[in-house]
Formats: C-alpha cells, structure tokens, sequence
C-alpha cells in the first residue's frame, strides 16, 4: 500500500482577480491552509488552520469545474505544504493552465516551476513580519514575476521605495 501525498485546502472558487497585473480577470483560487506569519493586517486568519485534506487530483478535479484558465495558489502560506504545492502547480501548467501562486515570501521559492508566475510580498513594517523576509528569493524571480507590498503608513511607503 502506498500513500497518497495530500493537501490541506481550506477553500476552493471562482471569482474575479482583484490584484497584480491579471486584476479584473477570471480566476480559480485555491486557498491553502497553514500560515507561518501572523501580519497585523491579515484578511485571511480563517485560512491559519481550517480545511480538508485534498489529493493533488482532487484539487484539479475541483478547477477543472470551473473552466477557467488562470489559477491561482493562494493561502495562508502555500508554500508550508511546498512539496505538495510545487506538484500541484506543476501539474496545473501541463494541464495548460496559467498559474500563478501569491507567497509572503518567507519560504524559499527556488524550487517553483519556472512556468508559474510568482507573486510575493516584501512584508512592510507595519505587518510585524518585516524581519520574516527571505531576501534570497528576490535572486530567483523572473522577469514575468511581482513583488507585492502592502503599504498601511507613510513609514511602509519609504521602506519599500528603499527596498525597491
């Protein structure tokens, strides 16, 4: 007998991208559960440990419904399950789907397939994160890829004019 290597998903939808260069476009959002940050501002905290264990085939199951090419992978963190999302995402791209993955970039992203396109946050100081951020990541981005931050005060707005 052999096991299966399972995701823990908290949510599955379609809804329209409201974020980054795809905003206003149609997309998939898979939400991962499992955070390892706790940012001051965070919208999703349902998403730190609710959910159900999901296979990798389930989950595309569930995006193939919905007939839409772009998907992102979204959490909590994706990448606290990273083994099981970077096989996720890798299988979405053969399918053909656009994919893309938002991280809050404390867990290294080297090992994303090339074909996804990244989007990650430079945690601000006012997220109480700042000290989180993994800044080797920013040597793996590619040209198609984002940073994102978010911005809550004039302090956040010159940090990342100095980062960027």
């Amino acid at each position: 007998m052999f096991l299966i290597d399972m995701l823990k998903i908290n949510e599955i939808y379609h809804s329209i991208q409201g974020e980054s260069t795809s905003a206003g476009r149609l997309c998939v959002f898979v939400r991962m559960t499992y955070c390892n940050l706790r940012c001051t501002y965070c919208d999703t905290e349902y998403a730190f440990y609710d959910g159900k264990d999901m296979s990798v085939q389930q989950v595309i199951d569930e995006v193939e419904k919905y007939n839409c090419e772009l998907v992102e992978i979204t959490g909590g963190e994706p990448l606290v399950q990273m083994e099981e999302c970077l096989d996720l995402m890798s299988k979405l791209c053969d399918l053909g789907y656009e994919v893309m993955i938002e991280t809050g970039g404390s867990l290294s992203i080297k090992d994303i397939n090339p074909r996804v396109k990244i989007i990650m946050d430079l945690k601000c100081p006012s997220s109480g994160m700042e000290k989180k951020n993994l800044y080797e990541n920013l040597k793996y981005l590619k040209p198609i890829d984002e940073i994102k931050f978010v911005i809550s005060n004039r302090a956040d707005y010159e940090w990342s004019v100095e980062k960027l």
